[in-house]
């Protein structure tokens, strides 16, 4: 064994190394002045174990030393001292090895050198080899340094924590006191008196010593001791675990460390945050890369910034909630999110949230409303409150009214811009310089991201309308199902989604005049049905014309990840195929139920109304809106396509200049990173430049997001989103009124009675829908319209009567049903089925 040769103090300078993790605190709270008892250490002898304990010997020891110790120990002038363990790896960030290793109190001065031994002699003991084995250590075992403190003969004494320990709570610090040594209470000994004190100092005790009927602690005592402990985790920069003492009044601080199960605990006072992925999960379903989330994020940011600008909320308010708009969205283990509370919080800044909250959770799909507790605080109730928000709502109706009058022109001026912002790029998008196509981007930006105000305003009135004849249709018509409001809604015409579906039927009946097409597009290579259509005019015209507008309405098209009919149009040729064989073998598919479906509605509408000319009149203008704003809703939305998929070209672009010049392995790397990491990476603004690492990081992560379990559709997390929070659930399923174990309840979308078997459909890249069959999935998004005219009907697991897949099936008349929990769980495909679309009923018939 080494030989000890050196006794420190607290004028040496801190040495983890040397002092071990409690004196290298010590050392640091001595020098900072907080009221540490005197004391010296000994640092370890200069080997690791293992060893043998009995090697541990006295006579090791050099008469130096043994000098040196003896003055200190008189200098101490201490007639009785704890002698302490103070390992390295004790007290540290992330193990404690709190009560592991040996101590002892109340030891003489003579026997400090016995102690000394039998501190080192415990790191060998089985209970700490287990510690760290339980921990992952494997790094070698030094053999710690040993602390000698003066012993406070304590009149009272315990530990305090800077944050509550056990309920995570960081507001609240926590003070266990006994009388006498605190070594009663860490030995569990005698039951400690327990106080809370929070932040502003208000101290409460909740628990009462069972010694005697008096506190030990006085209230200013409570507080001073956790002031202490505040003081060292403001010193530490960490929430701190101290022991304490008091003698004759006088306060002093043991020892202070870390607190290291906070990264396990929910801060129940944490701000509260509810996240649902309801529609959002139809435009980003699954995992979604960084760059798309980065650019999805930015677009939310700005144009709900935009929209309450335009709804009169004052400028300054809009600038002073910067942080509500910049949440809107999240990205929970890989998966995207609207924030409800942001939400929420957004529309509170507008007038008349009472209102008009009630329509915006429609046309979001959120399928519970917020619980009234968290209601509350969104508005003042006040009779001063609703007054001015009285007032608000007049002035905003007044600049509504208007808007609504120049609605149309502004959307025919937006589409007008639109075109002039995707025309103005210098040249073919493969030819520019990365500069250039940063450049690009920048002119998307400005030209069309800060002037986004067509889609807004008629996404507001779609709301609005759509809400009100829901309203009107229940109290009029008794329309409680919303079959009444569906069927008038279908048949809108001039729906750009519905488009692509009639256009698949009219290439299929080319195609099906073309036995060897019909058979190439259905059974062949991508190769092989590509070569196949050149030699058929009349088709190529219309498949060519097809690409051309909807090549970037394709399977999740708002991921700028996903690859587009131009990379792939394996989904398409199937599509066509399938149906010309369908059209050769005499299934007709029917495009045209729409009309049938409206006019059995407006017939019964005209019933309802018989004899009120008032409320027929009411209910024809909000019926025409309602249909105007819906169908503008979707067709602008085409143009959100459209940009997404410039943008995906600009940065699939970027992605080969970045590979070839070697800063990224391959261009698709570019979509774990963020949009302004690669545009800071070429204009040198960018504060990480090694792109592949960075990449190769986000690579591992997402894999095990998409590995891992998905969270909940809507949960709650409280404080730290990332530290703690499960991402489950903690709301039981809806059910509906009929589900039963035959039965599923989901939201009518478009009426009518369909039995068939169900065709589950998870990825429709090569999926078939054969003749009767039913469609059955989580969600779909316009990238799924090939497979709308083979369907006898639709069912959707999430999904609002706003969703995609309700607009499209109502435009063609294709019974559905969404928003159906379990749906996926219960049916498979081959079980036979019926589904009502008015009513939203699915029963199960026969299992396959």
């Amino acid at each position: 064994m080494d030989q000890i040769t050196q006794v420190l103090t607290a004028a040496d300078s801190p040495d983890l190394h040397r002092m071990g993790g409690k004196g290298f605190a010590l050392s640091q709270l001595t020098l900072a002045a907080f009221p540490v008892p005197e004391w010296i250490l000994v640092p370890p002898p200069d080997f690791t174990m293992p060893c043998e304990a009995e090697a541990l010997e006295l006579h090791r020891f050099p008469e130096t030393f043994k000098t040196d110790l003896s003055k200190r120990l008189e200098e101490m002038r201490a007639d009785r001292l704890a002698v302490r363990s103070s390992a390295i790896e004790e007290d540290g960030n992330q193990a404690s090895y709190a009560g592991q290793l040996d101590s002892f109190l109340n030891v003489a001065p003579a026997d400090v050198l016995d102690h000394i031994v039998k501190v080192w002699q415990s790191a060998y003991s089985d209970r700490v080899q287990k510690y760290r084995s339980d921990k992952g250590i494997s790094k070698p075992n030094r053999l710690p340094a040993v602390l000698i403190q003066r012993m406070v003969d304590a009149d009272t004494a315990g530990v305090a924590f800077s944050v509550n320990a056990v309920s995570g709570n960081w507001s609240t610090a926590v003070v266990s006191a006994v009388k006498g040594l605190g070594e009663k209470l860490v030995s569990g000994e005698t039951d400690a008196e327990t106080w809370q004190v929070d932040r502003l100092g208000k101290a409460n005790c909740i628990s009462a010593s069972e010694e005697s009927g008096e506190t030990v602690l006085t209230e200013e005592q409570a507080k001073a001791i956790a002031s202490l402990a505040r003081r060292c985790e403001r010193y530490f920069g960490l929430p701190q675990d101290i022991e304490w003492a008091i003698r004759d009044g006088q306060l002093f601080l043991l020892q202070s460390r870390p607190i290291t199960t906070l990264h396990k605990l929910l801060d129940p006072e944490g701000c509260l945050n509810i996240w649902d992925n309801s529609n959002i999960a139809e435009s980003y379903g699954g995992v979604t890369t960084p760059l798309t989330f980065s650019f999805a994020h930015y677009i939310y940011k700005e144009v709900y910034q935009q929209f309450c600008m335009m709804m009169h909320v004052p400028r300054r308010v809009v600038e002073d909630n910067r942080a509500l708009f910049n949440s809107m969205l999240g990205l929970v283990r890989g998966r995207v999110y609207y924030n409800l509370m942001s939400w929420y919080r957004a529309l509170a800044l507008l007038p008349g949230f009472r209102f008009n909250h009630k329509f915006m959770e429609q046309m979001m799909g959120v399928k519970e409303g917020m619980p009234a507790s968290v209601m509350a605080g969104f508005q003042d109730n006040s009779l001063g409150a609703r007054l001015t928000d009285g007032l608000r709502l007049g002035w905003a109706a007044m600049g509504l009214a208007k808007a609504q009058v120049a609605l149309p022109r502004l959307i025919q001026q937006f589409y007008v811009l639109f075109d002039k912002a995707l025309a103005s790029i210098p040249g073919p998008i493969e030819t520019l310089r990365p500069d250039e196509l940063a450049q690009h981007f920048h002119d998307l930006e400005q030209r069309l991201l800060s002037r986004w105000n067509a889609p807004l305003v008629n996404d507001f009135f779609a709301m609005v309308y759509f809400g009100l004849l829901r309203g009107l249709t229940r109290k009029w018509c008794k329309d409680e199902d919303g079959t009444l409001q569906n069927g008038l809604l279908c048949g809108t015409g001039n729906i750009v989604s519905a488009e692509p579906a009639k256009r698949i039927y009219e290439m299929a009946t080319v195609a099906s005049k073309y036995p060897q097409l019909a058979k190439s597009l259905l059974h062949g290579s991508q190769r092989d049905a590509i070569a196949s259509i050149a030699a058929y005019p009349d088709f190529s015209k219309h498949y060519e014309e097809y690409i051309e507008r909807f090549a970037d309405r394709c399977l999740n098209e708002l991921k700028l990840e996903s690859p587009t009919l131009r990379d792939d149009p394996m989904p398409l040729l199937r599509s066509i195929g399938s149906l010309a064989k369908r059209i050769n073998e005499g299934h007709q598919t029917k495009l045209n139920a729409e009309h049938d479906l409206q006019a059995a509605a407006e017939t019964e509408l005209d019933r309802c109304l018989k004899g009120k000319p008032m409320r027929r009149a009411i209910f024809g203008y909000v019926l025409k809106q309602a249909r105007l704003r819906v169908r503008d809703r979707e067709n602008l939305r085409f143009e959100r396509t459209r940009l997404f998929g410039r943008i995906r070209a600009i940065f699939l672009e970027l992605g080969k200049r970045l590979s070839a010049v070697h800063a990224l392995s391959a261009p698709r790397d570019i979509f774990y990173l963020e949009i302004y990491e690669v545009l800071g990476f070429i204009e040198g603004t960018a504060t990480t430049t090694n792109l592949k690492s960075l990449v190769a990081l986000r690579k591992k992560e997402f894999e095990s997001f998409a590995d891992d379990e998905a969270p909940a559709d809507r949960f709650e997390t409280r404080g730290i989103v990332n530290v703690a929070n499960t991402f489950r659930g903690n709301t039981p399923q809806r059910t509906g009124a009929n589900d039963t174990q035959d039965n599923l309840k989901g939201i009518g979308c478009c009426p009518g009675i369909v039995r068939g078997k169900a065709r589950v459909v998870r990825d429709p890249a090569n999926a078939e829908i054969l003749p009767g069959e039913i469609l059955v999935a989580e969600q779909t998004d316009p990238g799924w319209i090939t497979l709308f005219p083979a369907s006898s009907g639709v069912l959707v697991e999430r999904g609002s009567l706003l969703s995609h897949s309700a607009i499209v099936s109502r435009e063609m008349g294709i019974p559905s049903v969404v928003s159906i929990n379990g749906l996926l769980s219960r049916i498979k495909t081959g079980d036979e089925i019926e589904l009502d679309g008015a009513t939203g009923e699915v029963a199960l018939i026969q299992q396959a």
